[in-house]
């Protein structure tokens, strides 16, 4: 490393951190990329990339047993577990060799190691392969993620339970499995593991999987869940983890009235969130303060309480998305150029990548309620898409929440195959400023999946085609 003095230090090469870095070279400011594992972060290594892959493998072998109604039959499948991980590792690997390809591309000096902060403006990193190295640094950009959340009572150490990282490395496929947490993590690796021919079952505390998403987009999925897994418990909550043999573990749940049931399981997965990563070597060196919940407190630019110091990502809390990292990113940079804030935070779409996906941004139905917000929500069943008939996905659902006498778009949700492909229409809508009349006069291609945005908005005006809703007087 030529220079041991940068104008921007990132700290965390996650999806935040290195979009950060990136932007920030490309401003002309001498940058520093400093984390103990190569670039991309949880997200790309331990997260959404391989879950995503592993996805896509289990919708092949789902796909493959539902042609049989369209007349085509496929053996049963033969998983390949070792060839299946190394696969998905090389998606991995090809992705985050692109990442440091780019630092050196755009002249980001990068150090594998762990960054100890000595104070706001100085750093000390220290990695396995060579000396430790002081620096100094004009702005420093906190970007050191989440971790999964601990599950009171259950043991880490215990063998056979896991959280999403040792889920993710497949180390074998289990006769069964037991979930904790409906949430995206939850369900989308319970999916997946189901898929290979795991027995699951699966734990939520709250009243329904996806507690954040309107009950209308989520009944599709959990229709479908239902078939795949073996059983799903909501407003129920483990008591109690013990290890039965080496292979096997009893977990002891409760439900709301009251009622224990007990499970006998070979794996159990902790899927139960994720906290902000506020552990950092030498914070309290700096002004930086972090709120109720562990989050580092940050204003609209990005600023921390340590004017030299900057916060992004999963660890400011709030939604842990790899995109709202990265949006983070971009304000956080345009701070150190001297530009002002954003009026308001970019809208953020949500996306649960299970079979099939539910995607919504803005305002919810059920948020709406709380709040006491008139709107008036209008629905597209995929029952009367001609598309979702091709491709025997009749059960999604697409929606809009709108202001009831302007047509101003509130939300969008989609629930079905793509969905999180869909979303970007209805967000670029919002952040538009559009009426849902702007949407019924845009014209979609058909057949497609797109045309039930249209045909959704359609309905505000009692003139959809291929779905009777008449007008409200």
């Amino acid at each position: 490393m030529s220079h041991t003095h940068f104008q921007v230090v990132v700290i965390g090469a996650g999806p935040g951190g290195y979009t950060a870095a990136f932007l920030a070279a490309g401003q002309g400011m001498r940058t520093l990329l400093v984390d103990p594992d190569l670039p991309g972060g949880v997200c790309l290594q331990r997260g959404c990339i391989p879950s995503k892959a592993l996805l896509h493998a289990a919708r092949i072998i789902s796909e493959s047993a539902q042609a049989t109604h369209m007349g085509i039959h496929f053996p049963p499948p033969a998983i390949d577990l070792a060839r299946l991980r190394t696969w998905k590792e090389e998606v991995v690997t090809r992705l985050t060799s692109g990442l440091a390809q780019q630092c050196q591309l755009r002249g980001v000096t990068r150090i594998q190691g762990m960054a100890h902060l000595l104070s706001s403006q100085h750093i000390r990193v220290e990695s396995a392969n060579s000396p430790p190295a002081d620096i100094t640094a004009e702005r420093i950009i906190l970007a050191t993620g989440s971790t999964p959340t601990p599950l009171p009572g259950v043991d880490w150490h215990l063998p056979g339970v896991m959280d999403s990282t040792r889920a993710l490395a497949l180390e074998t496929i289990p006769a069964s499995l037991l979930v904790i947490g409906g949430g995206n993590i939850g369900l989308e690796l319970g999916s997946v593991y189901a898929a290979l021919g795991s027995r699951v079952c699966l734990i939520e505390a709250a009243d329904g999987i996806l507690p954040g998403a309107d009950r209308d987009l989520v009944r599709p999925l959990a229709a479908r869940l239902t078939k795949i897994f073996a059983s799903i418990q909501t407003a129920t909550r483990v008591i109690g983890v013990e290890p039965l043999t080496r292979d096997r573990l009893r977990v002891q749940v409760e439900d709301q009235t009251g009622q224990q049931t007990t499970h006998e399981v070979e794996r159990l997965l902790v899927a139960t969130g994720r906290i902000p990563m506020c552990a950092i070597p030498g914070l309290d060196a700096t002004q930086v303060t972090c709120n109720a919940h562990g989050a580092i407190e940050v204003d609209a630019g990005m600023r921390t309480a340590d004017p030299a110091i900057l916060a992004i990502g999963d660890v400011t809390g709030g939604p842990m998305l790899a995109h709202k990292a990265a949006a983070q990113a971009r304000i956080a940079v345009a701070t150190l150029m001297g530009e002002p804030p954003p009026r308001r935070f970019p809208i953020l779409p949500g996306v649960t990548y299970t079979d099939p996906e539910v995607a919504w941004a803005g305002l919810t139905e059920t948020q709406a309620r709380q709040q006491g917000i008139p709107v008036r929500a209008v629905r597209f069943p995929w029952a009367a898409s001609g598309r979702a008939h091709t491709l025997e996905r009749t059960e999604g659902v697409t929606k809009w929440i709108l202001e009831p006498d302007t047509g101003r778009i509130l939300g969008v949700g989609i629930c079905g195959v793509g969905a999180g492909e869909l979303i970007s229409e209805g967000v670029l809508a919002m952040e538009q400023g559009l009426i849902i009349q702007d949407v019924a006069h845009t014209v979609h291609p058909h057949p497609s999946l797109s045309e039930t945005l249209m045909e959704s908005a359609e309905i505000f005006f009692g003139q959809c085609i291929h779905f009777h809703a008449p007008p409200r007087r």
